[in-house]
């Protein structure tokens, strides 16, 4: 498919949704599509200097936010989630052209923000607190959950539309509104998005007051007048590990709330009892899936010696066999890295891995559109040691392969790495499943069984341990993480009895 039609079918998505073509078609920012390489777009960016003023709105439309009631802002909520719904083809095209997914992944990325939106309706009738018992004869204690403020959000390319639906469905229905600064490389599907809420805002009516939902497009420095800006409260930063630590640093210093969800470099454990060819389904999605471009994706696969030759091998073939192409010409599996410098990245670390002694399969470059797109075929690549390039999370589709000998040793090596995102264990003994499971096995924010570490549902809340960042999001009782909390005594009685049984008596 030639460069020029991906532009028109870009241009074409964004019209139907009612986006002003010169917002995406006379800026300064270009959009490369990962497909070809080429250039589909070119963005006006926000000025930094703009983005006091645009918080001043946000802020403006707080306090008039915070006044709806709660079931009301979840109508808000679900006519967004109509909208995705009825542009969820178009939107899930716009993520394919602009992030290289394969289609059924671009259009399940839609599919998550309906269903948190879905999720969010519901919450909007259930953000309740506590009634405690009170220590003191004739009073309660009650705890109380308000809207926190502002709420700003920056994410990162490989979910460019769901990570946002996750904070601001959530948001919109306690109370807040919120600032969006996506990432760079993927500024179409936001615009899209904010087309869609606008929408949604539109047919909601006059409730919605003017800087509800905001969208910044710039670089660094947008993102940074958005952190330090003091009359943001919380800021929701989705990228890497070195990125969390400016933004968490930053926050620190004005006592800001940080929801970081930040890198991960997740492992799978086989144990003996594993069905081996279920085994072998869940570890080529979870390790190739979206080219291995996901915070979840499966990078670490720790194999127990008694059935590592019964499982490596097949898997070294199914890597041979995957489908290596374009999402948009074919039913490729696999489609391109975002860009060079993610194809470089991962010739790097295949680089320091042979160093390292390891066997690599596969990781070679793949010819499809020409030298301006970067696909590359997934490595597995067998380790000796969890050492060097094992211990970092490299964004690309490259799965190590570790022997162990009993499960101490497994739990070990999956909690041996600085990040603590997600993690998985194969086998059907009940005992090794459950110490997986304990206080003595992952070490992660997220433990699956039978299954890859990938592929979170929204109905559980999502982040992670260490240097994943400790922050989370979407489903169980995230929505708190956008509010804050207030401890009520009340005395309904005629004495003043004190806490603790201190006295002071006055005449």
């Amino acid at each position: 498919m030639a460069p020029t039609s991906l532009a028109a079918e870009a241009a074409a998505i964004l019209g139907r949704f009612g986006v002003d073509e010169r917002r995406f078609a006379a800026g300064t920012l270009p959009v490369h599509s990962p497909i070809t390489g080429e250039a589909i777009a070119a963005v006006a960016e926000t000025p930094a200097g703009e983005v006091p003023a645009a918080i001043a709105r946000a802020q403006a439309a707080f306090l008039a936010w915070r006044r709806v009631p709660a079931p009301r802002r979840g109508e808000l909520v679900r006519l967004l989630g109509e909208e995705l719904r009825a542009g969820k083809e178009a939107l899930g095209r716009l993520v394919t052209l602009e992030v290289g997914k394969v289609v059924s992944e671009g259009l399940g990325e839609v599919q998550e923000m309906i269903d948190i939106c879905d999720f969010a309706v519901g919450l909007s009738r259930q953000l309740g607190g506590l009634v405690l018992p009170s220590e003191r004869p004739d009073h309660k204690l009650t705890e109380q959950w308000h809207p926190a403020g502002v709420v700003g959000i920056i994410s990162a390319f490989n979910f460019p539309v769901a990570v946002w639906s996750w904070n601001a469905a959530l948001a919109l229905v306690c109370g807040d509104p919120v600032v969006w600064k996506p990432s760079e490389k993927t500024p179409l599907t936001a615009l899209a998005v904010d087309a869609l809420f606008r929408r949604a805002a539109a047919t909601f009516g006059a409730d919605a007051p003017e800087g509800l939902a905001t969208l910044l497009i710039g670089g660094r420095d947008v993102g940074e007048a958005l952190v330090d800006d003091p009359r943001v409260p919380v800021v929701s930063a989705t990228g890497s590990t070195r990125m969390g630590r400016a933004v968490g640093e930053r926050l620190a210093r004005r006592f800001a709330k940080a929801i970081l969800e930040l890198g991960g470099n997740n492992a799978s454990i086989v144990t003996p009892s594993a069905d081996l060819d279920l085994t072998l389904r869940a570890v080529a999605f979870a390790a190739m899936g979206t080219a291995g471009q996901r915070c979840t994706t499966l990078r670490r696969l720790i194999v127990h010696e008694s059935v590592y030759d019964a499982l490596v091998p097949k898997l070294a073939s199914v890597y041979r066999a995957i489908s290596v192409g374009s999402p948009v010409a074919g039913d490729a599996l696999v489609g391109p890295l975002i860009d060079r410098a993610a194809f470089d990245g991962m010739a790097t670390a295949l680089g320091a891995a042979r160093a390292a002694g390891g066997t690599v399969h596969g990781g070679e470059r793949v010819d499809v559109n020409g030298a301006s797109a970067f696909y590359a075929r997934p490595a597995l690549v067998e380790m000796p040691t969890q050492s060097g390039p094992v211990l970092e999370e490299t964004f690309a589709p490259i799965l190590y392969v570790l022997r162990y000998r009993d499960l101490d040793e497994a739990i070990a090596l999956q909690n041996g790495v600085p990040q603590g995102l997600s993690s998985s264990i194969f086998g059907n003994d009940l005992r090794e499943v459950e110490r997986f499971l304990s206080a003595q096995g992952s070490d992660c924010g997220i433990a699956n069984v039978n299954m890859g570490p990938s592929g979170a549902e929204i109905g559980g809340a999502f982040g992670g341990e260490k240097e994943t960042g400790g922050g989370r999001e979407s489903g169980s009782d995230a929505w708190k993480g956008y509010m804050r909390r207030q401890t009520n005594a009340i005395n309904y009685g005629r004495s003043l009895p004190l806490a603790q049984g201190v006295r002071f008596d006055i005449a």
